[in-house]
């Protein structure tokens, strides 16, 4: 698309998308304006929440929408995205953060953890870097990356652990959920966005992509676990945090109900809010099983990503024109480094737009998106939510980006190893 067929909104949203995600990596600057600046001091912390900034800047483009193009056209605008994702997240995000669920996991990492001759604590990292990741591939990856950034704070953030170790983990935890989704064809946003249209089923997913993600997680997860080996058996806690009243089999299973009957529908949000408001009612009858439900954060991520899906609906006539005519392995890390700095769901659903596309292109489009899925908190839509669970164990209680980067570069590596070479 030539630059004079762009419209003037649509270029007034990608200024507006460009300073949010310039914003994404300068909540720490107003973190810190909080401290110094204490008059201001809600307005700061308001705007140093990362769950906040896409939210705030969509605002911003609403206004912008209506001032250019009239009400109508706003609200049609606004009415024509889907927002199924970022309501899907949240009602995941509590059920699966809920007690009964949580000690459910935990207990079977503990089962599994006990069959390896290593150290209790460290056995129960490497899991929940690994086998959790790897389960996200059914309960999906937003339920995998609460349940494993949950166990990793009650079990190891909340020990006092090295912010070396802290950034480490976080880093490496988002790397292996964004590839740790790929074994089947519903878990992972970016496959999903692709699947129906390409015809790709569990079986191509777990040939193609499944085996060499897994690769890649437990050699991820393997080093990163003998590599702080002692700190974690020093100060790891791999029972988390005791419960005074134990939760009975059958309320367990309720809660597991649930979470399967919210998978199932992922795509129907009318079924699964009406599942999600019986769940609520169901906790309220038994809140004696209960820990407090994370409403607060699952609402927060809801409204970060739908303000990615705001503001990224009028990023394709550049995105869109950056994919074509590309060599397949070009692509494939181009699609990584967009990835970054976009979101790897909407990358590979405006690839899905492009007609006559070969084979290579689709593996390259999907395996890079999946593949920088780590290197920021918006490369991927479980990733706010693992940053809202862990952000208070940072300092400033804030994850710095740059701190992210970093820690997900070396796993990220592995994982293009394993997408390139095997």
């Amino acid at each position: 698309m030539s630059i004079s067929a762009v419209s003037t909104p649509e270029i007034v949203a990608a200024a507006i998308f460009g300073i949010a995600v310039l914003h994404t990596f300068s909540t720490k600057f107003f973190a810190h304006l909080a401290h110094v600046q204490p008059r201001h001091a809600g307005l700061w912390h308001l705007l140093a929440e990362v769950e906040v900034v896409f939210g705030f800047w969509a605002f911003v483009l609403v206004a912008a929408l209506f001032s250019l193009s009239g009400k109508d056209a706003a609200v049609d605008y606004l009415e024509a995205r889907n927002f199924t994702e970022p309501m899907f997240v949240f009602v995941i995000m509590v059920i699966a953060a809920s007690r009964p669920i949580l000690e459910t996991v935990m207990a079977t990492v503990r089962l599994i953890a006990a069959m390896i001759p290593i150290q209790r604590a460290v056995a129960v990292y490497f899991l929940c870097l690994s086998f959790i990741p790897m389960l996200g591939s059914f309960i999906t990856e937003p339920a995998a990356m609460t349940l494993a950034a949950l166990m990793l704070r009650d079990s190891f953030f909340s020990q006092q652990i090295s912010n070396r170790l802290k950034y480490a983990t976080i880093g490496l935890l988002f790397v292996n959920i964004s590839i740790g989704g790929t074994l089947t064809n519903f878990a992972a946003p970016p496959v999903l966005m692709v699947a129906a249209k390409w015809q790709w089923d569990t079986l191509y997913m777990l040939s193609h992509f499944g085996w060499k993600a897994a690769f890649a997680v437990f050699t991820n997860a393997a080093v990163l676990t003998w590599f702080f080996r002692r700190e974690l058996a020093a100060k790891g806690k791999p029972n988390g945090t005791a419960n005074a009243t134990a939760v009975p089999r059958t309320v367990a299973g309720i809660h597991l109900a649930f979470l399967v009957g919210v998978v199932v529908f992922a795509h129907h949000a009318v079924v699964f809010m009406g599942l999600f408001l019986f769940f609520l009612g169901y906790t309220e009858a038994y809140k004696k099983y209960q820990d407090r439900l994370i409403l607060r954060e699952g609402l927060l991520v809801a409204f970060f990503l739908a303000g990615l899906v705001v503001l990224g609906g009028l990023q394709q006539w550049w995105l869109q024109s950056a994919l074509t005519g590309v060599e397949p392995t070009v692509l494939y890390f181009l699609a990584t480094a967009l990835t970054a700095v976009t979101d790897n769901a909407a990358l590979t659903y405006l690839a899905s737009l492009v007609e006559g596309v070969s084979a290579e292109f689709k593996y390259a489009i999907v395996a890079g998106a999946v593949t920088g899925g780590g290197l920021t908190i918006i490369a991927n839509a479980p990733n706010p939510a693992g940053v809202a669970i862990l952000k208070s164990s940072f300092d400033d209680q804030s994850v710095s980006p740059l701190g992210l980067f970093l820690a997900a570069l070396p796993p990220t590596c592995v994982a293009i190893f394993a997408f390139l070479a095997l």
